[in-house]
């Protein structure tokens, strides 16, 4: 009899201990978090290595001892009689779990462990083994728990979740012992005969395990590579007798087993992963959308299905309404079924709208999840009114529209504001693009809960197609929290979806998706227009430009000439594009440079100038950090040298609670006009503090 160390992922000790013990009848089990042990035998070792559907690694213990200091993990390490295991020409490799006061880090304690190996071969000879580390001869494994170590040799070699038959996988792929316990935990088990449904398959991993489990396949029986195969402790005769008996136990198929994906792509897939498993006929696969696709059977069974999670913000826009559309489909055709899921996302499937029977935490790596059986019987069947009408949200939202109606027939704009954390619980802002939605949620205040904010967010989005009329792949998310320096000018994501747009007369390009802003900010709408108006025959600065839009209107108004300054690359370019999108040609000239450094050395002059600063930057292109309350009134001093007489400067920016320098600005001889109400527009008029603006006009 041998220490049996067995470990699995957070959440499966309980059932795993169950299989051991159908596997290993009669041993004694201790459980720790993630691992059991017992006292057993190498055909019990071998039996868990090929039968185990939940473990991930079986270790056979060589030693248990200190390891409260580096010299005490060595000597453990030095205690076992290595070459009983292993010859000085194999290769080996470590892996080390788990950290101490004094082991630190888990490559240290690999490190010493493999020294007190090739050392103890080193005295006896001058041969000593190297190092290998995706398939070694002798994997080695070793779990540090406070001050003790178990070392072992690893029999599974690699994962027992790697069953050897995965060719393909979509993204975030489930693992194979995960599936089993979902099947496990579902019921779908205790009888097979049962029908089993995936309608989210992904590449297959659930069919093709429940395709193992009705047909008593051992999981382990494709795998070649083994950590015990060059063991020299290793029994060929037994772990061969085994393997001739499992093959032995094999049943024929029940053609009970159904796989369906929206995806033709990963249906394919799952295809090609079934064909290697050897349980290609044992399932039907097929094509269809799961918020669609009725019973492929009259008689009621088990739907076990791991859908998309939402791990990425922006995905949240498309699965919300997905999953309501899913969840009264379920209550509609599924009825009688039983139902397990598997999320990270437990707020996502309440929106299903379904009373959960059981729910269980487990991780699907490195994620945790929750996994959920629902039973859809009458009760849970019951649709749930969804009226627009009843949700305060929708009802604000609907209020708000029917406000902005009358004003916006006065506009000349597809890009404007529906919505402005009217209501405290949902603390997000929409913005109007043409047939597009961008949501901004804004950070919850610290007395509200994360969870109830998320919730909120989710009615936001599910409500918002319904009232709006635009589908929920034309809605984008992002987060918006206090930002520092360039922060909000910084990529947030690769998808780039641009549109042209229309603002009075003039086009511009927005990015709906990419960054925090779009290219457009919406307050300065009435500002635009006031730079229009007074820019003709005008010589204009643009400073602190963005991407133009200010720059743009001046050129419509008949500015004699357009200088647009901004330090990004990325939007002096942005505004190139839009000074085209509008035929523009004439003496338009771009610069990139930081407007704080550029203005000490420009010799130019100009009749208006236009600076719309951040409130705050630390970007590596400027020589020192940028703070507008401290900073403003330099700036506005080399900028008014570059003013003619009688010249104007628009100075605005965002910085709640920012206080012009008055006296400052009187001893430059400009006199100050605030313009802050009056650049305000409708659609913002509930936050009238989204931001400053002063007219400062030069004195003849």
């Amino acid at each position: 009899m041998n220490k049996i160390l067995v470990t699995t992922s957070r959440g499966l000790d309980e059932l795993l201990k169950q299989e051991i013990l159908l596997l290993c009848p009669d041993v004694d089990i201790s459980l720790t978090p993630g691992m059991l042990s017992f006292e057993g035998t190498l055909e019990q070792a071998y039996t868990l290595c090929l039968w185990s559907r939940l473990a991930n690694r079986v270790i056979w213990q060589l030693a248990y001892g200190k390891c409260d200091s580096a010299e005490a993990l060595y000597e453990t390490a030095d205690n076992i009689d290595w070459p009983s295991h292993m010859k000085s020409n194999q290769t080996l490799g470590v892996h080390f779990v788990g950290t101490n006061r004094v082991i630190k880090n888990t490559q240290f304690g690999a490190v010493k462990i493999k020294d007190a190996i090739v050392d103890q071969f080193t005295r006896q000879s001058s041969q000593r083994p190297s190092v290998e580390r995706r398939q070694p001869d002798i994997p080695v494994y070793a779990k540090c728990h406070r001050d003790h170590v178990a070392i072992g040799i690893d029999l599974s070699g690699n994962s027992l979740h790697q069953r050897a038959y995965r060719q393909q996988t979509g993204e975030a792929p489930l693992k194979e012992h995960i599936a089993c316990a979902m099947l496990m935990r579902s019921g779908w088990t205790a009888n097979t005969a049962l029908p089993l449904v995936d309608t989210m398959c992904g590449s297959g991993t659930i069919a093709i395990e429940a395709a193992y489990i009705a047909r008593n396949i051992a999981p382990g029986i494709k795998r070649a590579y083994w950590g015990f195969n060059r063991w020299l402790q290793h029994n060929n005769e037994l772990w061969e007798a085994l393997v001739d008996k499992a093959l032995e136990a094999q049943q024929p198929p029940q053609n009970n087993i159904y796989a369906s994906d929206v995806s033709r792509r990963l249906v394919a897939m799952a295809r090609t992963n079934a064909d290697e498993a050897g349980v290609f006929s044992d399932i039907q696969f097929s094509v269809q959308d799961a918020t669609k696709g009725a019973p492929p059977v009259k008689q009621k069974g088990y739907m076990v299905s791991n859908p998309p999670y939402g791990e990425r913000l922006g995905e949240l826009t498309d699965l919300i309404p997905l999953f309501s559309a899913w969840g009264k489909h379920l209550k509609t055709a599924w009825k009688g079924w039983q139902i397990t899921l598997l999320s990270s996302n437990r707020d996502l499937l309440r929106v299903l709208k379904l009373r959960a029977a059981k729910d269980y935490a487990m991780n699907n790596g490195k994620l945790e999840c929750r996994l959920v059986n629902y039973q859809l019987d009458e009760a849970n069947c019951e649709q749930f009114s969804e009226e627009v009408q009843n949700h305060e949200f929708a009802n604000r939202l609907k209020k708000n529209l029917k406000k902005l109606k009358p004003w916006l027939k006065q506009q000349n704009t597809q890009c404007y504001r529906i919505y402005d954390a009217d209501l405290p619980d949902y603390n997000v802002a929409i913005d109007r693009y043409d047939d597009w939605l961008v949501v901004q949620e804004y950070a919850p205040p610290k007395d509200i809960s994360e969870d109830k904010a998320r919730r909120r967010l989710q009615e936001v989005l599910l409500h918002l197609p319904a009232v709006t009329g635009v589908p929920a792949s034309q809605i984008s998310l992002k987060v918006r929290t206090r930002q520092k320096g360039t922060s909000q000018y910084e990529k947030l994501a690769q998808q780039g979806v641009t549109k042209t747009v229309q603002e009075n007369d003039a086009l511009f390009e927005v990015n709906l998706t990419d960054y925090l802003d779009t290219g457009l900010f919406l307050d300065h709408r009435d500002t635009r227009q006031r730079i229009k108006a007074m820019a003709k025959n005008k010589d204009v600065l643009n400073l602190f430009a963005y991407t133009g839009s200010v720059s743009v209107f001046a050129a419509l108004g008949g500015a004699r000439s357009v200088c647009t300054v901004d330090m990004s690359k990325t939007y002096i370019e942005w505004a190139k594009r839009n000074f085209t999108l509008n035929r523009l040609n004439g003496p338009y000239a771009f610069v990139q440079a930081d407007c704080t450094t550029w203005l000490e050395s420009h010799s130019g002059m100009y009749d208006l100038i236009f600076i719309d600063p951040p409130s705050f930057s630390n970007s590596k292109r400027m020589q020192s950090t940028w703070d507008v309350q401290r900073d403003h009134v330099a700036l506005i001093t080399q900028a008014e040298k570059c003013l003619k007489p009688g010249g104007t400067i628009i100075f605005s920016n965002n910085k709640r609670g920012f206080k012009l320098d008055t006296d400052a600005i009187k001893a430059l001889e400009l006199s100050a006009e605030d313009l802050s109400k009056q650049t305000i527009p409708q659609d913002f008029a509930r936050h009238s503090n989204i931001h400053k603006c002063w007219q400062l006009t030069k004195c003849n």
